[in-house]
């Protein structure tokens, strides 16, 4: 069992203070960690963390920062294939501050820039795509960063009839070609744009951080309670949570509230804990509880 997402990979400086510092303020942080992140690579190391095979498709290059993420999602076990591996330009680098009294965060990035080099990239990717119906993965992510990878890896899937579940944390020009293609769409309560229904998306849900995760498909509609939790750190936790689901919908049983409460039951469990990373080992055995 399979996971193959596609989008951002950034690398992310993680400074944790006291206090948000006010603008001009100097403060000295408590802790400092460099990681790979981004909202298919943070999902990744999800699908990773619960113990299935995680592949990521992106452009990292071939910039020095770039082999920082790298050695970050080999240590989580993370397959990361770029597809423009000579690719000079730094990769998006993202300075986040987290308070330490409450886990909440202030994040200053920039999205994948626009490579010319989309001819390379395709003919990567191709190369890269499982060919045989044993080889597929059960569920494909994509985070709509990179467009034309996006459009490419849906197209493919939809031919081959595996769930494409997409996270909208935000609306991207792309989505008007990629919504059609797309099977579950995530959306934050930040998510401003066109209502994924009207692309003929079958399931939509609404994540809203700690308060209830609505959802609905052709059928039915409901809410879904995120469990109570002390937070230390927040980031990431929307990205682990569309990681947790991807994992749950490979494994091709339960439905689509099971999937949900399963998903906020691993973000809670990452908000409990400080860091990047230190919360991958406490998930581990958490997909065990899936039928």
């Amino acid at each position: 069992m399979w996971v193959l997402l596609a989008g951002l990979c950034t690398v992310d400086q993680v400074q944790r203070v006291a206090e948000i510092p006010a603008p001009g303020e100097k403060v000295r942080s408590l802790s400092v960690d460099v990681a790979a992140g981004g909202p298919a690579t943070n999902a990744a190391v999800t699908v990773a963390a619960l113990g299935a095979g995680a592949t990521l498709l992106t452009v990292a290059g071939a910039h020095p920062l770039a082999a920082l993420a790298r050695a970050d999602l080999e240590t989580c076990g993370v397959d990361l294939v770029d597809l423009d591996p000579a690719l000079p330009d730094p990769p998006a680098i993202s300075a986040i501050v987290v308070r330490d009294s409450d886990g909440e965060r202030t994040v200053v990035s920039r999205n994948a820039h626009a490579s010319s080099r989309s001819v390379l990239s395709m003919r990567s990717l191709h190369a890269q795509l499982p060919r045989s119906e044993d080889e597929m993965p059960g569920c494909v992510l994509l985070d709509g960063h990179h467009p034309e990878v996006a459009l490419e890896v849906a197209r493919w899937a939809r031919e081959r009839k595996v769930p494409v579940v997409l996270d909208a944390g935000s609306w991207k020009p792309v989505f008007e070609d990629l919504l059609p293609l797309v099977d579950i769409a995530a959306c934050s309560s930040l998510y401003r744009g066109d209502d994924p229904r009207e692309y003929g998306v079958p399931v939509v849900i609404t994540t809203a951080g700690p308060d209830p995760v609505r959802w609905s498909t052709p059928e039915e509609s409901g809410e879904t309670p995120v469990p109570v939790t002390q937070a230390r750190d927040t980031l990431g936790a929307g990205d682990v949570w569309h990681g947790a689901f991807a994992y749950a919908v490979s494994r091709g049983t339960g439905d689509v509230p099971r999937w949900i409460a399963f998903a906020n039951e691993v973000a809670a469990e990452r908000v409990r804990h400080e860091g990047p990373r230190s919360w991958t080992t406490a998930v581990a055995k958490m997909g065990e509880g899936l039928p």
